[in-house]
């Protein structure tokens, strides 16, 4: 096995478009997951972007041990890339947190860097923690016990100005003067002062958008793709999703002759990346004329309702030859409860267009166990997959529903493992033969959704998880316990 200096090395020379600079103020961007992930995150890169260009500040990379990896003394305690340093030789670590589920890779990120994770445990000689990523749009509550501020929103401009609040304070007492000056800042949670109380979520200035990706890499699990953003945030309202229109300030376009301005002449793979990016009015002239440079391109969400020749055909001439979209819920019925609106036609239409333009299969995307969802429904998607079959190739890719904060099905319950499995070898068999399925784990969707519905208290538990080996049954006691005690603090209803 390869040392970590000897990964970071190979993986810098193999980089293209990395920033090099040096500056009086420096700190560490990390990432709760292995790098390949990592470089494939457009809004980590985008906050990179943005340190690097701010005058007088920078940034270096580091990033959670790749799978596997480590001694037989424990994980390897993680290096900046740029220099190789540890991260507790920096004043502040900045760390992207995409969902619930990194949260533990968070807390193995600190301890192995020699950093404890709780932050009631920190003093002026740690490094200042603070957070920001996709996660802060729905519930960051549970990071409130470990990191020191949040940057709730989209964070591309309020970064550098926490930075530049957090290298005007120097001298004995660090730290609480800055999460003093801290808790002052608009979009800005700091745990210690505001307790559970989240501010309004940031918007950045159009004129931010759209957002690229300066650093491609053959390592990531993107490889080699360069990232750009079509749109920002969602015109629709589906009643799963944290970035429904209602909650982001609706869809934002980039103009697409400023997106093809942005591919570098020697990308030969593009990522167009959004919310909704099917949704851009130009999307299928855009796909047209990156293929028509001959580039590879792929699409981060392809709505059924929107695909039509003109899209499918620019697509294939792109390089691609699986068809991705998106029934979410089992039946139409469930689908208009989400207010998804995906049509049994829309859905026959794209397996015709696949085949059509000579893609070899169509997959499709879907929850299961949402609000009351019924062995009918699931049969109703069983029947449909199994017709569409009989045009093209089809794979479903399967994954329980977990509410999120500040959707209109916050609140709501988790189906049960039980319940998920039951339904799953249920669909199965209606599609044995026939359909391809493949799912995501049921209990560790339940995690997911006991951390998206939680607060401070199950942030918590999960160190006492990973503690005892991060195994489903560790978070299960973990965060059954955090629900206990809160229920005790709580009292019996008066």
């Amino acid at each position: 096995m390869t040392s970590l200096r000897d990964r970071i090395r190979q993986r810098l020379a193999d980089e293209t478009g990395r920033i090099v600079k040096e500056a009086p103020y420096t700190v560490v961007l990390s990432y709760p997951s292995p790098y390949a992930a990592a470089m494939s995150s457009l809004g980590y890169q985008r906050i990179y972007r943005a340190i690097m260009e701010t005058p007088g500040m920078a940034c270096e990379r580091a990033f959670l041990g790749d799978d596997g990896s480590g001694t037989d003394r424990g994980p390897e305690r993680p290096l900046t890339y740029e220099s190789e340093r540890p991260l507790d030789a920096f004043p502040v670590v900045a760390v992207s947190v995409a969902y619930e589920l990194e949260i533990g890779g968070l807390v193995q990120l600190l301890e192995a860097a020699g950093i404890p994770p709780r932050r009631v445990d920190r003093d002026d000689r740690h490094p200042l923690i603070l957070a920001g990523g996709p996660l802060t749009f729905s519930n960051p509550l549970p990071l409130a016990g470990l990191v020191d501020a949040v940057i709730v929103g989209e964070a591309e401009e309020i970064t550098p100005r926490v930075l530049a609040e957090l290298q005007a304070v120097t001298g004995p007492g660090r730290r609480a003067r800055e999460l003093d000056r801290l808790a002052t800042l608009p979009h800005v949670f700091v745990p210690s002062h505001h307790g559970s109380l989240l501010p309004e979520v940031a918007r950045a200035d159009d004129s931010m958008i759209p957002a690229w990706a300066p650093i491609r890499t053959p390592h990531a699990v993107l490889s080699g793709m360069f990232l750009v953003e079509t749109e920002r945030g969602c015109s629709r309202s589906c009643a799963y999703c944290v970035m429904r229109g209602s909650r982001g300030g609706g869809m934002r376009l980039a103009p697409m002759e400023t997106i093809l301005a942005r591919v570098p002449d020697d990308a030969c793979r593009v990522g167009l990346v959004g919310a909704a990016v099917s949704d851009h009015p130009k999307i299928a002239e855009i796909v047209g004329r990156l293929a028509d440079t001959g580039r590879e391109v792929g699409l981060s969400s392809l709505r059924p309702d929107r695909l039509d020749d003109a899209l499918v055909g620019a697509l294939r001439r792109a390089g691609t030859k699986t068809l991705t979209t998106a029934m979410d819920g089992a039946s139409e019925r469930l689908r208009e409860a989400l207010e998804r609106h995906t049509r049994t036609e829309h859905l026959e239409r794209c397996a015709a267009l696949a085949r059509r333009h000579g893609m070899e299969r169509l997959k499709v995307y879907l929850m299961v166990g949402l609000p009351t969802e019924t062995d009918d429904d699931i049969d109703a998607c069983a029947r449909l997959t199994t017709e569409l079959s009989k045009i093209i190739p089809v794979s479903l890719g399967i994954a329980p529903f977990c509410a999120k904060r500040n959707t209109p099905l916050d609140g709501a319950p988790f189906a049960g493992v039980d319940v998920i499995d039951a339904r799953l070898a249920r669909l199965r068999r209606g599609v044995r033969g026939r359909v391809e399925v493949r799912a995501t784990s049921a209990k560790w969707a339940w995690v997911e959704h006991a951390l998206a519905q939680g607060g401070e208290a199950e942030g918590l538990a999960v160190i006492e998880a990973v503690h005892a080996g991060g195994t489903h049954a560790a978070y299960r006691r973990a965060l059954g316990e955090a629900a206990t005690s809160r229920s005790t603090r709580r009292g019996p209803p008066g």
